[in-house]
């Protein structure tokens, strides 16, 4: 323990308290460390994937491909022989496919990783909007019910139709009956009523 209080002592000059020793400050962000790897925008490197991988699987591709193939071939066969870099059996050309492959398997699987986070994201949107689809049409199921009942309790036309007809029959059964209609009483009797 001895040394380990030696070494504190060298690194606090003397006098010096806790609130006077310098401190890192908590509010300020660190300072940028060495990195031995490049850093790069994996953002940046996604956008420029998805373009490779897009002209990977058109046709111009294929056709560009298959003319510089073409070139190739022809050149390292009907060409003068200290100009050809590629004899017969094509290995450098080969090689080249191959590391043309390795780059375009791993790009395409990055763009598809990608179209399948967008489509991840889409699909969730998506799935929300549907929700708030159904509730607002559940809601608006209620409020039909609830109009369909206010309703039942209003009179429609054709109730105040029958209710109309219903009283004329009534006012043709008591004139049948009394010869008259109340109207039509003498006015002697509307005075007694009084």
């Amino acid at each position: 323990m001895a040394p380990e209080r030696e070494a504190a002592r060298e690194r606090t000059p003397s006098g010096a308290t806790a609130t006077t020793r310098p401190r890192t400050r908590l509010d300020q962000p660190r300072p940028p460390r060495r990195r031995l790897l490049p850093e790069w925008d994996p953002e940046a490197f996604g956008r420029l994937s998805e373009r490779i991988a897009r002209f990977l699987g058109t046709g111009r591709f294929i056709v560009w491909m298959t003319v510089v193939i073409i070139a190739w071939v022809l050149w390292n066969v009907f060409a003068p022989g200290d100009l050809r870099f590629d004899n017969y059996p094509f290995i450098f050309l080969t090689l080249m496919l191959s590391l043309q492959a390795s780059y375009a398997a791993p790009l395409i699987l990055l763009a598809q990783n990608r179209q399948d986070d967008r489509d991840r994201v889409n699909l969730e949107q998506d799935r929300k909007q549907n929700e708030r689809s159904i509730a607002d049409t559940e809601y608006l199921t209620r409020e039909i019910a609830a109009l369909r009942i206010g309703l039942g309790e209003v009179a429609t036309r054709d109730w105040i139709r029958s209710e109309l007809q219903d009283l004329v029959k009534e006012l043709e059964e008591r004139q049948d009956g009394h010869g008259v209609f109340p109207a039509e009483r003498s006015a002697g009797r509307d005075a007694d009523d009084r």
